[in-house]
């Protein structure tokens, strides 16, 4: 992402600007660490909840849960629709959020993504035969701002 708005590249991109970003752009890449400490990378869509933290929707039996409950530091790369348009990446640490306390942060996710869903029954009970859990990332980190 380039412009004046985000600050120079040793600087760092604002937080709050990536955050714009990511509203508008949710697909992501996502690296955690493998125990071995080689990165995993899984391609995700991301939403900000309320509190400005990227949130992502998953299952608990992924790689991504148990590489992050053991180190929660992740990056993400956060596309636009061209891939070779503007991006942004961020680093973050996770919280992992499990059911039942996860249901109401999923449907905020999936609102936040998609708006209403036709049948919320429906949404809520495939959360649980699918053992979603939800990832909060909280940044501490942005950028670069300016290509090379």
């Amino acid at each position: 992402m380039c412009g004046s708005a985000f600050g120079s590249h040793t600087e760092g991109m604002d937080l709050t600007a990536a955050l714009d970003f990511v509203r508008s752009h949710p697909r992501t890449v996502l690296a955690t660490l493998k125990q071995d400490g080689s990165p995993q990378l899984t391609p995700v869509l991301v939403a900000v909840d309320d509190e400005g933290r990227v949130v992502v929707s998953t299952r608990e039996t992924a790689y991504k849960v148990r590489h992050v409950r053991r180190d929660p530091r992740v990056w993400l790369c956060v596309l636009d629709e061209s891939f070779f348009g503007q991006w942004v990446q961020l680093d973050g640490t996770v919280e992992v959020v499990s059911l039942p306390d996860a249901m109401e942060p999923l449907v905020d996710y999936y609102r936040k993504l998609s708006g209403e869903h036709p049948d919320w029954d429906d949404y809520r009970a495939a959360m649980e035969r699918e053992q979603r859990c939800l990832l909060r990332i909280t940044l501490t980190a942005a950028g670069p701002d300016v290509s090379g």
